[in-house]
């Protein structure tokens, strides 16, 4: 018997599971995959479904991490927060501005939990998890072993770290632990951020200005179905940059610490007029052009070939090729996003 997993993705993709489990506790988790493992069927761990695309049925079992619990330290210098995997994001974020912990509010309104957080190193308006991220705390679910990564050892990078390569298989993140610095310095270099005065702005109005801008730019999935921002900024080297401004002088971009550029997905997209481009059910945002949406029961091979005519107007327009940030899974487990929208 199969069940449903369209309540388990934002995006509200129809695709069953053999079986669902709802996990509260390590146990739960621990068992559930290795009563997979032993019937020899694919494994999937998942959070609040908010940046996947179910490409087919999924022929095992998906797990949903549900570890919950919030425990807060502090010294002099900062407090630490210890956070079960299965926290709602954005719940987080309220709870530490309501106890007067100010330093995740420019992540406000990412849709996810907690323990998908530094599987992507979430980042929105200048500020990435690992800026915060203390540690990582997993179980390897072939012992039983909790394992607790500190952030170096995470290896970050953009919209990446360890917990997509060496780590992707075979273990699960329960908590996440962070490290908020009682020294606040507001981070205000995105967006309508810009716009505030950085010596007597609050952290509540930066949380206030971010879910404004997110409120007001992004569809709300339980109307329109979508995994949040489709395709990552890509970034591109100096060289690469210099043409593409010389060119197209008012593209936004990013100079980074190594000497390459980031550019706006979004941006791209929008300057190939494909904003309300739609095939099958799924459409470009009209506000927002790095989201895709779900206007009309699409399936996930409609957000494919969207994904995929868009992929081809920016690189033919740019000569840069976008990658989706949405992880895509087939049958048996996750597979290459770039290599089926190719």
């Amino acid at each position: 018997m199969s069940t449903s997993l369209k309540p388990f993705n934002t995006f509200g993709i129809q695709a069953n599971a053999l079986h669902i489990v709802i996990a509260q506790t390590v146990q739960q988790l621990n068992e559930a995959w290795r009563e997979a493992v032993a019937d020899q069927q694919p494994v999937l761990i998942l959070g609040e479904g908010s940046n996947v695309l179910f490409l087919d049925d999924f022929s095992g079992t998906v797990i949903v991490n549900r570890l919950t619990g919030i425990e807060v330290t502090e010294d002099e210098h900062a407090w630490y927060l210890h956070v079960g995997a299965g926290e709602n994001w954005h719940q987080l974020v309220e709870y530490t501005l309501k106890k007067g912990m100010p330093g995740l509010e420019n992540l406000a309104l990412i849709p996810g939990c907690v323990g998908s957080s530094p599987i992507q190193n979430i980042g929105a308006y200048g500020v990435e998890l690992k800026k915060v991220c203390h540690y990582v705390d997993c179980v390897d679910l072939r012992s039983g072993h909790l394992q607790r990564l500190n952030s170096n050892q995470c290896q970050f990078g953009y919209r990446d770290s360890i917990f997509k390569h060496e780590y992707q298989h075979n273990f699960a993140i329960t908590a996440v632990g962070l490290r908020l610095p009682k020294e606040w310095q507001p981070v205000l270099t995105y967006g309508d951020l810009i716009q505030l005065d950085a010596g007597t702005v609050t952290p509540q109005q930066v949380f206030d200005a971010v879910c404004h801008m997110r409120i007001t730019k992004l569809p709300d999935p339980r109307v329109n179905g979508n995994a949040g921002s489709f395709f990552k900024n890509p970034v591109i080297s100096a060289r690469q940059a210099e043409e593409l401004l010389g060119e197209f002088a008012n593209a936004p971009h990013y100079p980074q610490a190594d000497g390459s550029v980031k550019l706006a997905a979004g941006w791209l997209i929008d300057r190939c007029e494909l904003k309300g481009h739609r095939i099958g059910g799924a459409a470009v945002h009209r506000q927002q052009a790095l989201v895709l949406i779900n206007e009309a029961q699409a399936t996930s091979e409609d957000v494919v070939q969207l994904a995929h005519y868009i992929r081809q107007r920016v690189g033919e327009k740019f000569n840069v090729w976008l990658e989706p940030e949405v992880r895509f899974i087939g049958r048996t487990g996750e597979v290459s996003a770039v290599e089926t929208i190719a």
